[in-house]
């Protein structure tokens, strides 16, 4: 993130927002027009356009950035109504939300150091914005690490998913959940209740794998040990990302 992308001007962020709502609205009551919800869907693209566009997510020109702004403004348009819940609770705290500007500004999501909060102490991700992140969010590596390798997984989760996200984590947690009573009943009854009823609800969650695995977090510390699965579901991102940098240097002409 630039010192320059940072200091937008105020009419620069007006500017941007209205084109984004604009084609936001289009996009959106275009797409949702086959199912007869033209106008609500609309207004929800549009909305989630001025925020967007205010802020800056989005990283223009690049694909991934088209990518995900189409996604935000089509097929995952459920999730933007959950996005646009956490923008409320966030407009209400005015200031106290603590928007993290170098997380947020061209990184295609929002970042809130409050925001929204679900649980205490973990951070919950709503379409394309992360609230709860905590107040060290600027200062603390670990907690930048957890936005950008596990929450950000969460939010192309939810564009890849789109209607089908909650659906199938809802779904999870509560099936997971009536697992978890059952096995600690049957097995596990030293372990306490809730920590085995937690694991088979959340933890073992295939979308929170996935996130926990690209964060290098499997297992996570609050998993019972010998419940699910013990090895990471994919590599992690820290990994990836020093692959590529590898693959960089040696193509890269030798130097004399």
């Amino acid at each position: 993130m630039t010192a320059a992308a940072d200091r937008r001007s105020s009419s620069a962020a007006a500017l941007e927002a209205v084109a984004t709502a604009a084609a936001g609205a289009a996009l959106a009551g275009l797409s949702w027009s086959l199912v007869d919800l033209t106008v609500p869907a609309a207004i929800v693209g549009g909305l989630s356009g001025v925020f967007a566009g205010w802020r800056g997510i989005y990283g223009w020109p690049r694909p991934k950035a088209v990518v995900a702004f189409v996604l935000d403004s089509t097929w995952a348009l459920p999730m933007a109504v959950a996005a646009l819940v956490a923008q409320a609770v966030a407009t209400a705290q005015g200031p106290r939300a603590g928007l993290c500007r170098p997380l947020t500004i061209r990184s295609n999501r929002h970042v809130f150091a409050r925001g929204f909060r679900f649980r205490p102490g973990f951070a919950i991700t709503l379409g394309n914005t992360v609230n709860n992140v905590g107040d060290d969010v600027n200062t603390s590596a670990r907690r930048q690490k957890l936005v950008t390798d596990h929450e950000d997984v969460h939010v192309w989760q939810a564009r890849w998913l789109g209607p089908l996200y909650p659906v199938l984590y809802v779904a999870w947690t509560v099936l997971g959940g009536a697992a978890g009573a059952v096995i600690w009943a049957l097995r596990r009854r030293h372990e306490p209740f809730g920590k085995v009823v937690e694991t088979c609800s959340y933890y073992l969650n295939p979308l929170e794998w996935w996130a926990y695995s690209r964060d290098d977090r499997w297992p996570p510390r609050g998993k019972v040990q010998g419940i699910g699965w013990t090895m990471p579901v994919v590599r992690p991102l820290a990994d990836t990302r020093r692959g590529r940098r590898r693959t960089r240097t040696s193509a890269a002409p030798g130097q004399l």
